[in-house]
């Protein structure tokens, strides 16, 4: 058995822990470039404990999904203000364009150079600038992960830029942040979290340090994510909710994911979807579908037995199997109003080109066994 296991060279978590953020930041530099989202209003005290300790703030608001222009200009603007290091705080979007604002203050070249699919995929030679990640939603974990996804739209696709070096120095972790957050993305951030701890869970390539992170993250996320969503204040739930956001992105860093965000990632390039939304109205069909195709064509592999564990953690039945954890799932899509991919202007007409841009994704090489090309379309025509 090998593997290896990297992260943020430093996890805080708790209630209140960004009221600290002037002390920690303090020791990274002088001057910081904040990015946002639209809305300011959560980073507002945040900002004020910066400029409190002598730290001065140049920032930056995106909404959206990150663009390739959109993130070189955030780059060009941290170097007119000659920031020495980032914050990001925010969604995964935020944090996203903060990866890629740090690791191009320090390397040279174009950002092209270092995109994969449309670029040149090359290294990063330099560590990043030092980066601080305040994830202010529950879903993505990309606050503990080594990549960052942009999305080109004249190519009309989503494109990672990937190295240890983007690794954030700091990834702070406060569930009062994800207080305001609204049902809808409550749910469908949460469904993100949920999906990548379970498709890790039965990758091809997990190992005992992610098992261990991925199953103590499902039993979270299935206890508290409809708790969450009917009553954000709820603390226990929201910090559960954060707690399984960060794991699953400590468990997707260190492993694959699976055909959910293997037809994610290709669909959010083409269509303007929310990358939670997709993962949440394929997930239970892609369920479905792996179950359908190991028994039938490998039945010895441990991945069925994967699945009938995730049931049990899921539903807290000893005696559940793995049909009953795609039932509890698709039970909890239609509690938190889960929409189908037609609601996004996705069509069957597009079968054909999404089925082939997915087949070559990376994630896809992470599920538990090769689903044909039938199968990936029965999945779309079930999930439309």
């Amino acid at each position: 058995m090998e593997f290896e296991f990297a992260t943020a060279t430093r996890i805080i978590f708790g209630l209140g822990t960004v009221k600290n953020i002037g002390s920690l930041a303090g020791k990274m530099g002088r001057r910081a470039f904040v990015i946002t989202g639209q809305s300011t209003e959560r980073a507002t005290p945040m900002i004020d404990q910066l400029e409190y300790a002598g730290i001065e703030v140049a920032k930056f608001r995106i909404s959206g999904e990150p663009t390739t222009d959109l993130a070189l200009a955030a780059v060009e603007e941290a170097r007119r203000h000659t920031c020495d290091f980032v914050i990001g705080i925010g969604g995964g979007s935020v944090l996203d364009t903060g990866k890629v604002v740090a690791a191009l203050l320090t390397n040279s070249g174009k950002l092209r150079d270092y995109l994969e699919v449309i670029g040149k995929g090359q290294p990063l030679k330099q560590k990043s600038a030092p980066y601080v990640a305040i994830p202010t939603t529950a879903g993505t974990g990309t606050e503990v992960t080594r990549n960052a996804v942009l999305d080109s739209p004249q190519h009309r696709v989503k494109v990672s830029m990937r190295s240890p070096y983007m690794l954030p120095e700091l990834a702070l972790i406060d569930p009062e942040l994800s207080y305001s957050m609204p049902p809808a993305i409550t749910a469908v951030t949460g469904l993100d979290a949920f999906t990548q701890l379970l498709e890790v869970f039965v990758a091809c390539r997990a190992n005992p340090l992610t098992d261990g992170i991925c199953r103590e993250g499902l039993q979270r996320a299935a206890g508290s994510l409809e708790r969450a969503y009917h009553d954000g204040r709820d603390a226990a739930a929201r910090t559960d909710m954060c707690l399984a956001s960060l794991f699953g992105g400590l468990a997707l860093a260190n492993a694959k994911l699976g055909a959910v965000h293997g037809f994610a990632g290709p669909l959010g390039g083409m269509y303007n979807a929310p990358h939670g939304a997709l993962c949440a109205a394929l997930l239970p069909f892609v369920m479905e579908a792996n179950i359908n195709a190991l028994q039938s064509r490998a039945s010895e592999s441990p991945a069925l037995n994967r699945y009938d564990e995730v049931a049990r953690l899921i539903t807290g039945s000893s005696a559940a199997r793995a049909a009953d954890g795609i039932a509890w799932v698709q039970k909890l899509c239609l509690k938190l109003q889960v929409q189908p991919l037609a609601a996004y202007g996705i069509e069957e007409k597009d079968f054909t080109d999404i089925v082939a841009k997915s087949r070559k994704a990376s994630s896809m090489k992470g599920n538990p066994i090769e689903l044909t090309k039938e199968e990936l379309l029965e999945i779309l025509q079930k999930a439309l």
